[in-house]
């Protein structure tokens, strides 16, 4: 029996979480849904990821009130997907903040990624009725830029391409937390399928750099503590090395897509096989490292066309 398209057959609805991982700042998980963040500054709230819906943001606001009535400033993108971005509207925020380099993806490809999207996770579209639109910033950086919260500084940071061409994390100094986006996760597969495989380590390195006390993944539990955070950030390097260098090694030779996908899944069915969305996100990897090899470095765009096609060519 064929597999259902995407993530179509998971319906069931995930346990919620939201858990301080360092003074005043909280993750939101749902079993390897994607995560947000609140960092609560001395007048003001911040909020990283704002969902796939208002209606899905609602619950991070809920969250968000049982520990504090203090109104939300900023909602901060760590990157242009629909499934982080589209609940936006729901927070009343003052300011949305993205890269300069997101916001370019969100005009080159946002329609078509939410088109994409609204196809594979139909269960994180619930409500999707009250998505205004397209959500656009009204902030943009290139590089840094720092944010404060009376006294709390938040440092929103580009340290290199990884899920996206456009990723960024956001760092709270003073109690060393980070969140990462999709750039890390934690027993949950990476989506690559916009993704930078060459240059996804060294962007690991530059996370791992800032020896960090917590960090909160794109999916997957909070990691607390150094362990537990150099765990996710070695388990997420071998995620990524392990797709792309099966894949490039049939690429360079000259083999074929669904020769790739064989190579690939030999070597991270064993490893990976468990990982939440780990059989949504194969293909679309797959696709992405095999062109990534053969020197397309920018993603082509996804649309439901594409998806589908490329789905029965290799889950099918």
């Amino acid at each position: 029996m064929a597999k259902a398209f995407a993530s179509q057959g998971d319906l069931t609805e995930k346990k919620t979480t939201f858990i301080e991982v360092g003074p005043g700042i909280y993750a939101f998980t749902a079993e390897g849904d994607p995560n947000s963040g609140v960092i609560i500054g001395d007048e003001t709230v911040m909020v990283v990821e704002a969902q796939a819906t208002p209606r899905l943001a609602q619950k991070v606001i809920d969250c968000i009130r049982s520990v504090t009535d203090k109104p939300i400033s900023h909602v901060v993108l760590t990157h242009y997907h629909a499934v982080r971005v589209l609940g936006a509207s729901a927070f009343g925020a003052l300011q949305v903040i993205m890269s300069e380099k997101a916001r370019s993806m969100v005009a080159e490809r946002g329609q078509e990624d939410w088109d994409s999207e609204f196809g594979r996770f139909p269960r994180l579209f619930q409500g999707h009725e009250s998505i205004p639109g397209l959500t656009w910033p009204t902030t943009t950086f290139n590089d840094r830029m720092s944010v404060y919260l009376g006294k709390r500084r938040i440092d929103i940071m580009q340290l290199g391409r990884a899920h996206t061409a456009g990723d960024a994390v956001v760092h709270v100094p003073d109690a060393n937390v980070m969140f990462t986006g999709d750039i890390v996760e934690y027993h949950s597969a990476c989506y690559c399928g916009d993704g930078h495989f060459h240059d996804w380590p060294a962007t690991l390195k530059r996370i791992r750099a800032f020896d960090l006390d917590a960090i909160a993944p794109g999916r997957g539990d909070a990691l607390i503590g150094k362990p537990m955070v150099n765990a996710a950030l070695d388990a997420t390097k071998d995620f990524v090395r392990s797709t792309y260098l099966s894949a490039a090694r049939v690429a360079l030779r000259g083999g074929t897509l669904k020769q790739a996908w064989d190579a690939v899944r030999a070597e991270c069915d064993p490893k990976f096989a468990n990982f939440a969305i780990y059989e949504h996100c194969l293909p679309f990897n797959v696709a992405r490292a095999y062109d990534e090899a053969q020197g397309i470095d920018t993603p082509r765009i996804w649309t439901a066309e594409r998806d589908r096609q490329m789905w029965a060519a290799l889950q099918g």
